[in-house]
């Protein structure tokens, strides 16, 4: 066994510890094989393209010194972190190593979720589980110390978001001026040219993002992850119905650090007023977005914690009762960090029941959306939470565009 310095200031032990304390766990159990857990990489800042060939365990208790246990081919794996090392070879001394090292802790966090009722922390294996409760170990939820670690903003990432959001809100108005533009001139364009046309803003506000935006005209705009290309786009047209879903962040090579995304969405109708039927949807959804926003806002001025599927609650309430409850199809928000869907809690009720906590300065999309067979309507807003409020970062959308 072997005592090592940490040469890795990204991480914080003692932070990490005061959060393990505070939850009620003993300690936190990270394990990983083949990157099957990329969350225990970037929460101890390990390379996330490093090869792990054999299975690693890290343990930072409540109290007291982490500790480690690698293969003997792979020894240095956890070299960057504190805590005593063993090292193991055969699947016996790795077992052995491990219920001596878990000893006194009982109540261990890991990336476990019952049931795989939150999937995206749900990284722990049901062999290494059972073994683990073989040992006598309780094991207990990581996801919202995942979310303390991975969602929660530093002051730069926040001041990052409102600069994507000011590019954005501009890029998105010009946009739609484009289009506008274009119809007018009656040109031949589809939603894949405005795909292009967004690309080249976006590169030129200084902007990097995740997949492609979606410019989605009439049916198209019903496929809530619609992704025009140069094959399947359609022509956009006078008298078309029209969804624009764009998200970016600055680009973190020039910045620095990680930044954070900005990701709305907005609707309109191009060269008429809109039918009755889409107005009434369009209304409907801006209801349940603003209800889900009160939801929050509240909780926060009141201090009170509220979990992900509390506010979806509020969204899809107002969305049945105006009898569309069978078309609103995904959960009501994501969480929102340096990925463009982060780690920290979602707004949903319906894909997931999500009991993570919102916390304080995190951010997240609210954006409920409505389906139909021949259009789709979705209003997304992004919302900043602080320790006593929480607020919509950028333009919020009232009524249907007329383009």
């Amino acid at each position: 066994m072997e005592l090592l310095t940490a040469v890795n200031p990204k991480v914080d032990i003692q932070k990490i510890q005061a959060a393990i304390a505070a939850s009620g766990a003993d300690a936190w159990l990270f394990y990983d094989h083949h990157h099957r857990d990329p969350l225990a990489s970037q929460i101890l800042s390990l390379p996330m393209d490093d090869l792990v060939s054999r299975r690693w365990y890290y343990v930072i208790p409540a109290q007291g010194e982490p500790q480690k246990l690698v293969h003997k081919i792979e020894s240095g794996k956890l070299d960057s972190l504190p805590g005593e090392k063993r090292t193991y070879a055969a699947w016996q001394q790795l077992e052995q190593h491990l219920r001596e090292m878990l000893a006194p802790y009982t109540r261990l966090a890991m990336q476990y979720s019952p049931r795989n009722a939150i999937m995206y922390v749900s990284m722990v294996d049901a062999g290494t589980i059972e073994l683990l409760r073989e040992f006598g170990k309780t094991i207990v939820s990581s996801a919202d110390l995942v979310s303390q670690f991975q969602a929660v903003l530093t002051e730069q990432q926040i001041a990052s978001h409102f600069v994507a959001q000011q590019a954005i809100d501009e890029i998105l108005a010009a946009g739609f001026a484009e289009i506008g533009r274009r119809s007018a001139a009656q040109e031949h364009f589809t939603e894949y040219d405005m795909v292009l046309w967004l690309e080249d803003s976006m590169r030129r506000a200084g902007l990097v993002w995740e997949h492609r935006p979606n410019v989605s005209v009439n049916a198209n705009s019903a496929d809530s992850h619609y992704e025009p290309s140069a094959e399947n786009s359609r022509p956009i047209r006078t008298g078309d119905f029209l969804l624009i879903d764009i998200w970016a962040r600055q680009d973190p090579a020039r910045a620095g650090f990680e930044t954070c995304f900005y990701d709305i969405t907005w609707t309109a109708v191009i060269g008429r007023e809109p039918t009755e039927e889409e107005v009434r949807v369009f209304t409907t959804v801006r209801d349940a977005r603003d209800a889900a926003i009160r939801a929050v806002e509240e909780a926060f001025a009141a201090g009170r914690p509220i979990q992900g599927w509390e506010a979806d609650d509020r969204a899809r309430a107002v969305i049945t009762e105006a009898g569309y409850g069978d078309y609103f199809t995904h959960r009501t928000g994501h969480n929102i960090s340096s990925t463009l869907h982060g780690s920290g809690a979602h707004l949903d009720n319906l894909e997931t029941h999500d009991e993570r906590r919102l916390l304080p300065n995190t951010c997240f999309s609210v954006e409920p959306g409505i389906y139909l067979e021949h259009f789709g309507v979705r209003s997304e807003v992004n919302m900043m939470t602080s320790a006593t409020s929480a607020r919509v970062t950028g333009n919020m959308q009232q009524q249907l565009l007329r383009i």
